[in-house]
């Protein structure tokens, strides 16, 4: 593992050192983290690299979760593939006052669930679907009545939703220990959402 830079000293040491192994702009996540946490305690924290396919190529992501005793800070950094040189990154990070949270559901999909408590069965997937009010998405679209050859304007419908996070680890993908440390990270949140 890399030595982590000494001013990240406010990060805890492994949260520090598991930014600098994903070898993604580590000195701008570690700062965004920072600057969210301020002086608070880190109670547990989730690290999750992932790459996105596209037609254009692929596109990397990290998100970083941090559990404090009031908050949850949510950091996300990107590639910015608007850049033709390339040579830009967006790093955004959202404080979330815990009382704001809504629902936390936590997923885990088991192989051979009928020895489930053994070591002949284990969680292989894990999803932490998490949900606020900071966000929400409307998605509109024009209204029609059902009949095909209707040339009114019926206005339109659409929804307005909670804009909610998805976390998935597999094992497969992201290994057996980072599956076991999202079950943690999401039964710690669920515990403190009141």
């Amino acid at each position: 593992m890399r030595d982590t830079p000494a001013e990240w000293g406010q990060l805890p040491r492994e949260l520090a050192r598991e930014i600098t192994d994903c070898g993604f702009f580590p000195q701008l996540v570690a700062d965004s983290v920072a600057l969210g946490l301020g002086d608070e305690r880190v109670d547990e924290y989730l690290v999750h690299h992932e790459a996105t396919f596209a037609h254009e190529g692929i596109s990397r992501h990290l998100s970083v979760l941090v559990l404090t005793p009031t908050r949850l800070i949510v950091s996300h950094t990107d590639e910015n593939t608007d850049d033709p040189a390339g040579a830009t990154a967006i790093s955004s990070t959202e404080s979330v006052p815990l009382r704001l949270l809504g629902a936390v559901a936590l997923t885990r999909v088991a192989a051979n669930p009928e020895r489930f408590g053994t070591s002949s069965s284990q969680v292989v997937e894990t999803w932490l679907t998490l949900s606020w009010e900071t966000m929400r998405r409307i998605d509109l679209e024009p209204a029609t009545c059902g009949d095909p050859t209707c040339e009114a304007d019926h206005g339109f419908t659409g929804s307005d939703v909670g804009e909610d996070m998805v976390v998935r680890m597999s094992s497969a993908a992201d290994g057996a220990e980072n599956v076991a440390r999202l079950v943690r990270f999401g039964t710690a949140l669920q515990q403190k959402v009141r």
